[in-house]
């Protein structure tokens, strides 16, 4: 994303009160096994693995459900109880808001979200490349671990592909909060095509995953930002000599089709996505030479029909 990190989902208790005011939540409750093919994550094998001297990840919850894992750890960081690397998981999210407040649901474990708070010591011109950055990580692991070529679409989606085309499997998203930054990430696991929110979604189980254990995944994508922020952070920010720059542009799905520039003000660009500029921004060339740079909006990748329509 660039230069404003943007905002994540919301947070409210169930009606047995399960909410993010109480970690582990989710650990021993009576209805975890209600289905056998979607365990639980566990809670004290993650901290134990991800919560060791020297590391960015200083806390780590997991609860049972709530409405956002963006707005609960928001709200701690904004209190001040909130330390630099918590993380906050929930086994399912009741008012889950993607980008432009849309809504993002999934049934109760078959997916990671979750939420990191981080405080980066770099110049606060260079915060807009964290979704960017966690999107990068976030594909790195998933190649890994699950087996799964996974395409990043800017500015923040998470792109795998199901039957020969392109299906969204997971979003970031980014808020600032306190002194620092909460980025959310949800990412669709074992979703079956029934039980898809919208036709155009995806999941790693339908992209042919070989491992859809969350508990390997959630440590896999946790390592891999963990990495690419203190490459970061080590050359202040600075995208290209950190290899930002570079991973994002190699794995943008983005960069190099015809694409419909959405932007805030009911204004549209058309034309062929080129570049990722230093500040993180998509630059589109139009059919008349100029070249934009886009800092937000919402894109739409163009099949060679419709950009010939459009142009």
């Amino acid at each position: 994303m660039t230069p404003q990190p943007p905002k994540n989902r919301d947070k409210s208790a169930d009606a047995e009160g399960r909410s993010a005011g109480r970690p582990g939540s989710g650990s021993a409750r009576a209805g975890r096994w209600t289905d056998l093919a979607r365990p639980p994550l566990n809670e004290h094998s993650l901290r134990r693995g991800m919560l060791r001297p020297g590391s960015l990840w200083s806390a780590l919850d997991v609860v049972a459900a709530t409405g956002s894992t963006n707005t609960d750890l928001a709200e701690r960081a904004a209190e001040g109880t909130a330390a630099e690397g918590a993380v906050l998981v929930a086994e399912e999210q009741s008012a889950g808001r993607g980008r432009l407040d849309r809504h993002w649901s999934a049934p109760p474990r078959s997916g990671l979200f979750f939420s990191v708070y981080l405080t980066p010591r770099v110049p606060m011109a260079r915060w807009g490349w964290l979704p960017l950055l966690t999107g990068v990580a976030t594909a790195a692991a998933l190649s890994r671990e699950a087996g799964v070529d996974t395409a990043l679409k800017w500015p923040n989606d998470l792109l795998v592909i199901v039957g020969g085309a392109e299906r969204k499997a997971g979003g970031i998203l980014a808020e600032r909060a306190g002194q620092g930054v909460v980025i959310g990430i949800g990412l669709n696991v074992t979703l079956s095509e029934d039980e898809l929110p919208v036709p155009t979604a995806g999941s790693l189980t339908l992209a042919g995953a070989r491992s859809t254990d969350r508990d390997i995944l959630l440590r896999a994508v946790l390592r891999s930002l963990e990495h690419w922020y203190r490459e970061w952070q080590a050359v202040d920010g600075e995208p290209a000599a950190s290899g930002l720059l570079e991973a994002y542009a190699t794995g943008c799905a983005t960069l190099g089709r015809s694409v419909r520039a959405e932007l805030p003000g009911d204004t549209e660009i058309v034309g062929e996505a080129v570049a990722i500029d230093g500040d993180g921004r998509l630059v589109v060339a139009t059919a008349g030479g100029v070249q934009r740079p886009i800092a937000a909006g919402d894109i739409v990748h163009l099949r060679a029909a419709d950009a010939g329509e459009a142009g």
